[in-house]
C-alpha cells in the first residue's frame, strides 16, 4: 500500500524540495503521482483522495479483469477512438502509447495479454493485479496516499503555490497541482478548475446501454449477434459492432460505441429516439434477399424455421419470422414476394424506438469536463494557470468501449507528473 500519512499545515515548503498535489486516487492520478515521484525522487508528492478506497473503477472494470488497454500502437489510428479529444490525444500519443502501458507494466512483473477483440488484460484476469502494481509502484516512488481526505477548495497564492483546504478542516500547500477527480456531475476537480480559470464543457454520460420495449425482442434476453450496425435515425451517426439483448433492450459494443459518440445529441433528446438497425452488420438489403432466395430455391420443401440462411441464434431467426408474419411451419416454396421483401426489411433495417437509458456500470464515462483548449497536451498544463495540470476524465476526453479510456488515464497521467516534476 502507498505510504499514508496526516496532512501537514505545509506539505512542503516552496524553499525546500518542491511539492506535488494529486486530486484523486483513480487511474491518471496514481499514475501521475507514480511518474512524478519516480521522475524526481527529492519531491514530496500526495495523492487525496476523498473516499476511504483508491482505484475503484479499476476494480471492476472488465468485469472485475481490468481491460488495461487495447491492442492499437498506430498513435493516429488509435486517436480515432475517442470522440473527444481525439485530435489533442494524436500528439500525446507519440508520447506515451499502448506499447509503453504494455511495457511498464511488464517492468514490474505484470504481463499482459490480448483477446480477439483487441482488448488488453492481465494473465491473471484479476484486476487486482493491477491495484497491486500500481499501489507498490507508488510505495517504492515514495508516494503518500491520504485517504477519507478530499480537497473543498484551491486558491492561488502569491507566490503562484497552491492552498487547498480539505475536508478534514485542515489547509495544506503544494507548488504543483495535479487534478485528476474523473468526470461526472458534482465534480468538485471541474469547480476547482474552473474557480483557476478554466472552461468547463457541458456534461453528458457516455457508454451507456438503450432502454427499448418491442416484440423483437421480448423475452431474448442474453442472445447475442456479433456483427450489427446500428443507425441514428436523424443525425446518421452510425455504428457496427457485437450487440446484446438485455431485458431493458440492447447493450455491447455496437451500442456503447454509438452511445458515446451521439453522448450530446441523445443527451439533448433526452434519450427518446429512433434507432434503425441491420442485424447483418455491413450487409445491404440485395444480399440479405439474395441468400433468402437461394434458401427458397435450395430448401424448397423444408420450414422456414428450419433453414436459418444467416447463422443467426435459432430464437432470433424464429422471432424475425414471427414479426414478419411468417408462421414457421411454412414452407420455403410457399414465401411469397411481400413476405420475403417483409423479411429482408426486418433483417437490415429493423426500426426500433429507444425510451431512456440504462448505465453500463463497468464502463461509466462522462464527456464534458475541462475544455481542451485550455489546456497544453505536451505537458497537460492549463493555459491560464501555470503550475495547474490535469489528467483522466477530468478533461473533456472519452474514449469508446476496449480499454481506451484507461489508455487516456495512463497517457495524461504520464504527461502530467512528468511536467509537473520538471519544475
Amino acid at each position: 500500500m502507498s505510504r499514508r500519512s496526516a496532512p501537514q499545515e505545509s506539505i512542503r515548503s516552496a524553499h525546500q524540495s518542491p511539492s506535488i498535489a494529486v486530486i484523486g486516487g483513480g487511474a491518471a492520478g496514481y499514475f501521475a503521482a507514480i511518474t512524478a515521484a519516480e521522475a524526481k525522487p527529492a519531491a514530496s508528492v500526495h495523492i487525496f483522495e476523498q473516499s476511504r478506497r483508491v482505484l475503484a473503477k479499476v476494480a471492476i472494470s472488465g468485469g472485475g479483469r481490468c481491460n488495461v488497454t487495447h491492442h492499437c500502437f498506430e498513435p493516429k489510428e488509435l486517436a480515432r477512438f475517442y470522440p473527444r479529444g481525439s485530435r489533442e490525444l494524436r500528439g500525446a500519443f507519440f508520447h506515451w502509447q499502448p506499447q509503453d502501458t504494455i511495457d511498464w507494466f511488464e517492468s514490474r512483473g505484470v504481463k499482459l495479454k490480448t483477446e480477439a477483440d483487441g482488448r488488453m488484460f492481465p494473465t491473471t484476469d484479476d484486476s487486482q493485479t493491477i491495484i497491486d502494481c500500481l499501489q507498490k509502484a507508488a510505495d517504492r516512488a515514495g508516494v503518500s496516499l491520504h485517504l477519507k481526505t478530499g480537497v473543498s477548495n484551491v486558491a492561488r497564492q502569491d507566490d503562484d503555490s497552491f492552498r487547498l483546504e480539505l475536508t478534514n478542516g485542515k489547509t495544506v500547500e503544494a507548488n504543483r497541482l495535479i487534478l485528476a477527480t474523473g468526470g461526472g456531475k458534482n465534480n468538485i476537480g471541474h469547480r476547482i478548475a474552473s474557480g483557476l480559470g478554466n472552461r468547463i464543457t457541458e456534461l453528458a454520460p457516455s457508454l451507456f446501454t438503450f432502454n427499448i420495449q418491442d416484440p423483437l425482442l421480448t423475452d431474448l434476453a442474453g442472445l447475442s449477434l456479433p456483427r450489427v450496425s446500428v443507425t441514428h435515425s436523424d443525425s446518421k451517426l452510425q455504428q457496427t459492432g457485437p450487440v446484446l439483448v438485455t431485458h431493458w433492450g440492447l447493450s455491447g459494443p455496437g451500442i456503447l460505441k454509438l452511445s458515446a459518440w451521439g453522448a450530446r445529441t441523445f443527451q439533448q433528446l433526452d434519450y427518446r429516439f429512433r434507432i434503425v438497425v441491420n442485424w447483418l452488420g455491413d450487409s445491404n438489403p440485395e444480399s440479405a434477399r439474395d441468400a433468402l432466395e437461394e434458401a427458397k430455391r435450395l430448401h424448397a420443401r423444408k420450414a422456414l424455421a428450419s433453414v436459418n440462411p444467416f447463422d443467426f441464434p435459432k430464437r432470433f431467426w424464429e422471432r424475425l419470422l414471427e414479426v414478419s408474419s411468417l408462421p414457421s411451419h411454412t414452407q420455403w416454396a410457399q414465401l411469397p414476394k411481400k413476405g420475403l421483401n417483409q423479411l429482408v426489411e426486418r433483417i437490415t433495417r429493423s426500426e426500433l424506438q429507444v425510451d431512456g437509458k440504462s448505465t453500463n456500470k463497468e464502463e461509466f464515462v462522462t464527456c464534458g469536463g475541462v475544455d481542451l483548449r485550455d489546456v497544453d497536451f505536451k505537458t497537460m498544463q492549463s493555459k491560464h494557470c501555470p503550475g495547474l495540470h490535469f489528467a483522466g476524465e477530468a478533461l473533456d476526453i472519452d474514449g469508446v468501449t476496449g480499454g481506451f479510456n484507461f489508455q487516456a488515464a495512463w497517457t495524461t497521467g504520464r504527461i502530467a507528473g512528468q511536467a509537473a516534476a520538471e519544475h
